[in-house]
């Protein structure tokens, strides 16, 4: 009994606190590490959205700040074969078990509902595809195609499903041509380039992940 509430503590604590679990756990050095890092993640990610804007803030802590968060919470719930490099088993956890993809899978679902918000609040907007910006039902209709496909290419996810990484390299071959085309007909864009860059970096990480894909 003793041995199922403290893993359960610890992680309570490192959701609250980075570094905290690990400290309750026996572990003062790996905590300190875990502290210092986070610290320096988040100093990084504001000085970020000073530079780059509010988005690229945001960008910055979902794809990397946030995981960093859960995997050290995650790290205080398994069996530690090793002591030496801090997290170095839940990472292991994480890569064979492809929670990876299947955090990935909830950040659709999260972006689909942030599309479809967008959509409701702001009728008038028209999504630019390949140069133009469609209006009326052909606009509506480009428009609800991202959180559709959104929705599918995370539901796939979180149950690793093959056609899902078939969905969602069609879908970044479409947005990529689609980016590249913006690109020549409305010129350098802040949002557009880090849409582009982002996207080239997620898809190789993806690619790089494919056998876990039943």
């Amino acid at each position: 009994m003793t041995f199922q509430r403290a893993p359960m503590r610890a992680a309570v604590l490192a959701a609250l606190l980075p570094g905290l679990g690990h400290v309750v756990s026996r572990r003062p050095v790996h905590g300190l590490v875990i502290f210092s890092l986070t610290g320096v993640l988040i100093a990084s990610g504001l000085a970020l959205g000073r530079t780059a804007g509010l988005s690229a803030e945001i960008f910055y802590f979902v794809l990397l700040v946030l995981p960093w968060w859960l995997l050290q919470v995650y790290d205080t719930t398994v069996s530690h074969s090793d002591k030496g490099v801090p997290l170095a088993t839940a990472l292991r956890e994480v890569r064979d078990h492809a929670h990876d993809i299947r955090y990935l899978g909830i950040l659709f679902l999260v972006t689909a509902l942030m599309d479809l918000y967008i959509i409701l609040a702001n009728p008038d907007y028209a999504l630019a595809i390949f140069c133009s910006k469609p209006t009326g039902a052909l606009g509506l209709m480009v428009k609800i195609q991202s959180p559709t496909i959104h929705v599918l290419i995370g539901a796939g996810f979180l149950r690793l499903r093959r056609w899902a990484l078939g969905l969602y390299l069609a879908y970044a071959g479409f947005g990529l041509l689609n980016a590249t085309a913006n690109f020549a007909c409305f010129g350098f864009g802040r949002v557009r380039t880090v849409f582009l860059v982002s996207l080239l970096a997620f898809t190789a990480y993806i690619w790089s992940r494919r056998r876990h894909f039943a």
